[in-house]
């Protein structure tokens, strides 16, 4: 499956540098600016790791590592200017797992991450998820198939990260310019209706009757939803 990971960073310029990172590398990158936001992104989203700036407005870092840490074992690294070891001990005493200073390299960052990753996996003794299922559609991750009652179906590029995307959020109502955004990428102009035609596209594939989707759900004023 593709994790999930909490950028926390009120410097917009590094965290849009640390997003494009993140989600280059095959994870979905989820981001706040405010110690507030980080914490009702964290509730909300659920990320399997954080990243988090420790001077932040509202909310500093340490107290968000507090936070996180007192109900979820998941990674935590924390980053920051700040260069004293004090700074790294209380990080480290408060449950973070790995620590970086600025300016950093956005690969070494990148290779914590999976480091991170790699050890919860090593942890749990359990393979990352290959495969996606919902009733009679499969989404095979390695092999990029989509079956649906033991049919394979065509899907482009494009088609399979939209329903990739859905299934990894089932249940969850998505704006068409999230979708956007998160498949075509924030910095990419487009129309934002591309998102209908290959939503369309998605349904005559994988609905019996696509009029009345048993799948993908429109949410009007709002997108879209995987039912699962």
């Amino acid at each position: 499956m593709m994790e999930k990971i909490l950028i926390v960073e009120d410097d917009l310029q590094i965290q849009t540098l640390i997003r494009d990172y993140v989600n280059a590398s095959g994870y979905i990158a989820i981001t706040a600016s405010d110690g507030e936001e980080a914490l009702q992104k964290y509730e909300s989203e659920g990320p399997q790791l954080a990243l988090l700036d420790i001077i932040l407005p509202k909310i500093d870092g340490f107290e968000i590592c507090r936070k996180i840490r007192s109900e979820s074992n998941i990674p935590i690294i924390m980053i920051s200017s700040k260069k004293e070891d004090t700074d790294k001990i209380l990080a480290l005493g408060l449950g973070a797992d790995d620590y970086i200073e600025k300016p950093f390299s956005p690969r070494v960052l990148i290779a914590k991450i999976q480091s991170q990753f790699r050890r919860v996996n090593e942890l749990s003794g359990t393979p990352p998820q290959d495969t996606l299922s919902i009733k009679e559609l499969i989404l095979d991750v390695k092999a990029r198939t989509v079956t649906v009652k033991g049919d394979a179906v065509p899907f482009s590029v494009k088609e399979f990260e939209i329903l990739h995307y859905l299934m990894l959020n089932k249940n969850q109502a998505l704006s068409r310019e999230k979708i956007f955004d998160e498949i075509w990428g924030y910095n990419e102009f487009g129309d934002i209706n591309t998102v209908t035609v290959h939503m369309r596209k998605i349904r005559e594939k994988i609905e019996a009757d696509p009029s009345n989707p048993e799948y993908i759900e429109t949410v009007w004023g709002i997108g879209y939803k995987f039912k699962g």
